[in-house]
C-alpha cells in the first residue's frame, strides 16, 4: 500500500514537474519554486474545502484508506460505513475528497524534495558561488513538510483533535511563507526606495497579527463556531453575548468536549467565534494603514495595493459567512484570503529587507 501510495504522489507531481520541464524559461529551478508554491496554495484551499465539509475523517486510518491506496479498493467499508451512519464521518464522496487532499499532499512534498535536490546539485556545480542555489533553505523546506505530513496523521488518528487541526493549519500556511521567501529569492525585483526600511517593523507586526487571527480562524474552524453568533455587528443581540472563555480556548481536549469530557456548552462557542471577530478588526485597520503606507513607497505600491483588495475580499466574505449561513464556497474563499495575505505580507516582509 506505501509503495502505491507514492507512487500516487509522483504520478501527481509529474505532471507539474513536466509542464516545468517543456516550458520555454530558461530558468527552471526559479520557474518550480513558483509552480509549488502555487500547487501548496492549493492544497491549502483544498484542505480548507476538505474540513468545512467535514471530510478529514473520509477515510478513518492513515496513510491509506481502510488500509487500501484508493477508496475504489476500500469501496465495501466505506458503503458499510456509510449505511451504518449515512451522514457520519465516512462516505464515498467524503472518502474521495480526503484521499485527494492527501495525493496532493504528497505530490508536493515530491516537488520540495526535487527543489532539494537540484539546489543541493546546482551549489555543488557552481562551487558553493551561487547563492540563488544555496541548499540550506530548501533542505528545511523538506524536514518541513515531513513535520506537517506527522501532522496531518495526527489530525486523522487522533479524531480532529482541534489543537491539532489547528498546527496542521498554521503549518500548511507557514509552508507557503516559506515557500514565498524562496520564491521572492529567485525574483528580480524592481528597484526599492530607501524608504521601505522604515516598514520593516511595521511589516513584521502586520504578519504577527495575521497569524494570530488565522490561529484564532482556525479554532473557530475546527470548533465548528462559525456560526455562534449569526448576527452582526452584534452577537445573540448584544454588544457582548454571554461567554465562557476558560472551555472554548482550553487547548488539549477532544472535539465538541471539555476538559473534563462533558459537551462543550454553546457560551464557549460563542467566545471563541467572538474573540475572531473582534480581533479581526485590528487586524484589518493595522494591514490596511501597512498598505496605505506601502502605496506611497516605489517598489512597494503594488504589494500595498494587492493588500489592500485582499483585506477588503475577507472583510466581504467574513461578513457574508454570517448573513448569507455559512455557505461553503465563501467559507473556502475566506481561507484562501488569509493565505494570500500570508503571501502577501511575507513579500512585503522580503522587500522592506532588501
Amino acid at each position: 500500500m506505501l509503495i502505491q501510495l507514492a507512487l500516487m504522489g509522483l504520478l501527481v507531481a509529474l505532471i507539474p514537474l513536466t509542464l516545468v520541464w517543456v516550458s520555454g524559461d530558461a530558468d527552471k529551478y526559479r520557474k518550480l519554486v513558483w509552480v509549488t508554491l502555487f500547487l501548496t496554495f492549493d492544497l491549502i484551499m483544498f484542505g480548507a474545502f476538505t474540513r468545512l465539509t467535514d471530510s478529514g475523517l473520509g477515510c478513518p486510518d492513515w496513510p491509506g484508506c481502510y488500509g487500501h491506496s484508493n477508496p475504489l479498493l476500500a469501496h465495501e467499508h466505506i458503503s458499510a460505513a456509510q449505511e451504518a451512519m449515512p451522514t457520519g464521518p465516512v462516505t464515498v464522496a467524503k472518502a474521495w475528497i480526503e484521499m485527494t487532499h492527501r495525493y496532493l499532499a504528497m505530490a508536493v512534498g515530491v516537488l520540495i524534495i526535487a527543489l532539494m535536490v537540484i539546489a543541493w546539485r546546482r551549489w555543488i556545480k557552481s562551487a558553493r558561488s551561487d547563492l540563488r542555489f544555496a541548499p540550506w533553505f530548501p533542505t528545511l523546506l523538506f524536514f518541513f513538510v515531513c513535520l506537517q505530513g506527522a501532522f496531518g496523521a495526527w489530525t486523522v488518528t487522533m479524531k480532529l483533535q482541534p489543537i491539532i487541526v489547528t498546527i496542521h493549519l498554521l503549518l500548511g500556511l507557514t509552508l507557503l511563507a516559506m515557500l514565498t521567501w524562496l520564491g521572492a529569492r529567485q525574483n528580480v525585483h524592481e528597484q526599492i526606495a530607501a524608504a521601505a526600511r522604515s516598514l520593516a517593523v511595521p511589516a513584521t507586526l502586520a504578519l504577527v497579527l495575521l497569524v494570530i487571527q488565522i490561529a484564532l480562524g482556525g479554532w473557530v474552524s475546527t470548533n465548528y463556531a462559525a456560526l455562534a453568533c449569526t448576527d452582526f455587528p452584534f452577537c445573540h443581540g448584544v454588544l457582548i453575548p454571554q461567554m465562557d472563555f476558560e472551555n472554548g480556548f482550553h487547548l488539549w481536549r477532544h472535539l465538541g468536549k471539555t476538559a473534563d469530557g462533558e459537551y462543550l456548552p454553546f457560551p464557549a462557542l460563542t467566545a471563541i467565534h467572538w474573540v475572531h471577530r473582534t480581533f479581526a478588526f485590528v487586524v484589518i485597520a493595522f494591514i490596511a494603514w501597512l498598505a496605505h503606507k506601502a502605496l506611497r513607497i516605489p517598489g512597494l505600491s503594488k504589494t500595498g495595493r494587492w493588500l489592500l483588495i485582499v483585506i477588503a475580499l475577507q472583510l466581504t466574505t467574513g461578513l457574508a459567512t454570517i448573513y448569507l449561513n455559512w455557505p461553503l464556497a465563501i467559507a473556502v474563499l475566506h481561507n484562501g484570503g488569509a493565505a494570500l495575505l500570508v503571501l502577501l505580507l511575507v513579500m512585503l516582509n522580503y522587500k522592506t529587507r532588501r
